[in-house]
C-alpha cells in the first residue's frame, strides 16, 4: 500500500513539473473541445446527438487533412499560404481530367495528388534553395494556382462529378455494419497499447525515463473508452463513415512517420534549431524541401475530399475561410509556430475544435460573423498558451 502511495506521489510529482516547465501536450486542447461541447449541448440537445456526431466526423476530414500537411511545414518553422489554392487546383484538375476528358478517376486522382507533390517541390526549391522567404513564394503560388484553376475551367465555372464515382463515394459511404466500426475501435486501442509497451521498453533499455505499466494501461483505459463510445455513437446513425476511417489512418501514419523514422526526427530537428541540425549531417535543403511537398500533397487530398462532399469542383473551390482554417486548426491543435513541436493528432484536434464550434453556431442559428469572432479568439488563445509555454521552456532551458 505505501509502495502505491510513492509510486502515485511520485507520478504527481512529475506531473507538476511537466505543466510547470511548460509541457502541457494536448491537455488544454481536450479541455476547450470539452467546454465547447458541454455548452453547445446546454444550448441545443441536438449537438451530441448520433446524426449531428456523425456529420461532424465527415466534415473535419477535408480541411483536417489540409491541416495535417500544414503541420510539416510548421515543423519547421514556416509557413504554407498557398494550400488553398493548391486544394482547388487539385479538385479542378482531377475534375477536369474524369469528367471532361474521361480518364478513369483512379488514375486522375493519381495524376491530381502527383500534380500537388511537384507544386510543393517547386515551392520547396525556391525557398530552400534559392532563398525566396517561405512567405513570399507560397503567396505567390496562392495567387498562381488559383488563376490555373480558373483557367482550366473555362467558361463552364463548375464540374459536376459522378453521384457513384470513386471520389464522390469517399464521403457518401459509410459501414453500416456495426462490427466494422467496434474492430476499429478495438484494434486501435490494441495499437496504442503495443506502440506505448514498446516505446517503453526501448526507452528503459536505454536508460531513459519511461512510463509505468500502470500508466500505460490508464491511457490505454481511457483511449478505449472514447473510441468505443464513439464507435457506439456513430453506430446509432448509419456507421463508421470511410472519411472518417481514412482520415485517422493517414493522421496516424503520418504520425508514426514523424516520430518513428529518421525523416521525421530531421524534420524536428530542422524545426528546433537548423543550424544544429547541420551540425550534425541533416540536409536541411532536402528536408525543407520535402515538407512543402507533403503540405501540397495533402492539401490535393482534402480538396478532394472537399470536392466528394459536394460531388463537385468549381471556381468557389479551395477557396473562403480554407487557408485560415487548415492553418488555425493546426496552431489550435498545439503545433507550434516557432517550430520543433506538434503532432499530426494536433491537426485532428483542432480541426475538431474549429468544426464543433461551426457546427454549433449552425443549429443555434447563430450569424457566420460570431463564429468567425470565436474561432479568432481560440487561434489568438492557442498562440498565446503556444508563447507562454516557449518561454516556460526557455526558463527551464529546454527551448
Amino acid at each position: 500500500m505505501s509502495g502505491r502511495r510513492i509510486d502515485l506521489k511520485g507520478h504527481a510529482e512529475t506531473v507538476r513539473h511537466r505543466m510547470s516547465s511548460g509541457e502541457f501536450g494536448s491537455f488544454p486542447v481536450v479541455m476547450g473541445l470539452l467546454l465547447i461541447w458541454v455548452i453547445f449541448q446546454s444550448l441545443n440537445s441536438n449537438f451530441l446527438s448520433p446524426r449531428n456526431l456523425s456529420n461532424l466526423s465527415v466534415d473535419i476530414v477535408g480541411t483536417g487533412l489540409i491541416a495535417v500537411g500544414i503541420v510539416f511545414v510548421l515543423l519547421v518553422g514556416e509557413i504554407d499560404l498557398s494550400v488553398g489554392s493548391v486544394s482547388g487546383f487539385g479538385a479542378v484538375m482531377f475534375a477536369v481530367l474524369n469528367v471532361q476528358n474521361g480518364m478513369a478517376e483512379w488514375l486522375a486522382v493519381i495524376v491530381a495528388v502527383l500534380c500537388g507533390t511537384a507544386i510543393g517541390l517547386v515551392q520547396g526549391f525556391f525557398f530552400a534553395r534559392v532563398g525566396v522567404p517561405a512567405f513570399v513564394v507560397t503567396l505567390a503560388g496562392l495567387l498562381g494556382w488559383s488563376g490555373l484553376m480558373l483557367y482550366l475551367l473555362g467558361t463552364s465555372g463548375t464540374v459536376n462529378l459522378d453521384d457513384e464515382g470513386l471520389v464522390a463515394t469517399l464521403t457518401s459511404h459509410y459501414f453500416g455494419n456495426v462490427a466494422v466500426a467496434y474492430g476499429v475501435a478495438a484494434l486501435g486501442t490494441a495499437v496504442y497499447f503495443l506502440a506505448s509497451y514498446r516505446d517503453r521498453r526501448h526507452r528503459r533499455a536505454t536508460g531513459m525515463p519511461c512510463r509505468s505499466l500502470a500508466e500505460i494501461a490508464l491511457r490505454t483505459g481511457a483511449v478505449g473508452v472514447i473510441v468505443f463510445a464513439a464507435a457506439y455513437v456513430l453506430n446509432q446513425f448509419r456507421g463508421l463513415p470511410l472519411a472518417l476511417l481514412i482520415f485517422l489512418v493517414v493522421v496516424a501514419g503520418l504520425d508514426l512517420l514523424l516520430r518513428r523514422t529518421p525523416y521525421g526526427r530531421r524534420v524536428y530537428a530542422v524545426g528546433g534549431g537548423a543550424e544544429a541540425a547541420r551540425r550534425v549531417g541533416v540536409n536541411i535543403v532536402r528536408v525543407r524541401i520535402s515538407v512543402f511537398a507533403v503540405s501540397a500533397s495533402m492539401a490535393v487530398v482534402g480538396g478532394l475530399f472537399l470536392a466528394s462532399r459536394i460531388t463537385s469542383a468549381s471556381q468557389t473551390s479551395g477557396t473562403g475561410l480554407l487557408l485560415l482554417n487548415a492553418i488555425a486548426a493546426a496552431v489550435i491543435g498545439g503545433v507550434s509556430l516557432f517550430g520543433g513541436h506538434g503532432t499530426t493528432w494536433s491537426a485532428f484536434l483542432g480541426i475538431l475544435v474549429i468544426q464543433s464550434i461551426a457546427s454549433g453556431m449552425a443549429l443555434l442559428g447563430i450569424q457566420a460573423a460570431v463564429q468567425f469572432m470565436i474561432t479568432g479568439g481560440v487561434l489568438l488563445a492557442a498562440v498565446v498558451v503556444d508563447s507562454l509555454v516557449r518561454q516556460a521552456q526557455k526558463a527551464h532551458g529546454r527551448a
